[in-house]
């Protein structure tokens, strides 16, 4: 019987050389396109979390919003985005973090998250694990908890997880 991971490695299209040469690129765009996958990673994220009291999605920019907001409706719950700098209207809290090419920062609503909230934090692939434990310590720092990260695509090879310590991880495809 053909698995959730089967069908999204079918559809996922490696593009090498992108973003630079020697890099291998998973695009998502084949996903995006098809509701009754879209669906599929809604409800495997959503039964994975079931009976984890979540209170908050947070999903990274950008495209942990496409995953995260849906996911958020699936468990009745807010969604809150963290996002590159500039792009928030009301006051915000921001952490820097370290890339392998120099720094970046994410920002959040100082109201996005309240003091002892559980959050699940969701993106589309989790990498070298910097843009996610950034994105867990600026919940940390708004007082909320992390319950969980969820990823639709992990690239083990690259050992992203020992970035986000004890926190749970649930990836749905491992490459």
């Amino acid at each position: 019987m053909e698995t959730l991971s089967d069908k999204l490695a079918a559809v996922i299209r490696d593009v090498p050389d992108f973003p630079k040469p020697g890099i291998l690129f998973k695009d998502i765009t084949p996903v995006l396109a098809n509701a009754v996958l879209m669906r599929a990673i809604t409800g495997y994220f959503a039964e994975k979390l079931k009976g984890k009291d979540i209170d908050v999605v947070v999903g990274m920019e950008s495209r942990g919003f496409l995953f995260g907001v849906p996911l958020a409706l699936d468990l009745g719950v807010a969604f809150a985005p963290a996002r590159k700098p500039g792009k928030l209207p009301y006051d915000s809290l921001g952490v820097d973090y370290e890339l392998e090419y120099g720094t970046s920062r994410l920002e959040m609503h100082v109201d996005a998250v309240q003091a002892g909230q559980r959050v699940v934090v969701i993106d589309d692939l989790l990498a070298t694990g910097g843009t996610a434990a950034a994105t867990c310590d600026l919940v940390r720092k708004l007082g909320g908890e992390v319950a969980a990260c969820a990823f639709v695509i992990e690239l083990g090879f690259l050992q992203g997880r020992s970035q986000l310590g004890e926190t749970k991880i649930e990836s749905l495809l491992v490459y």
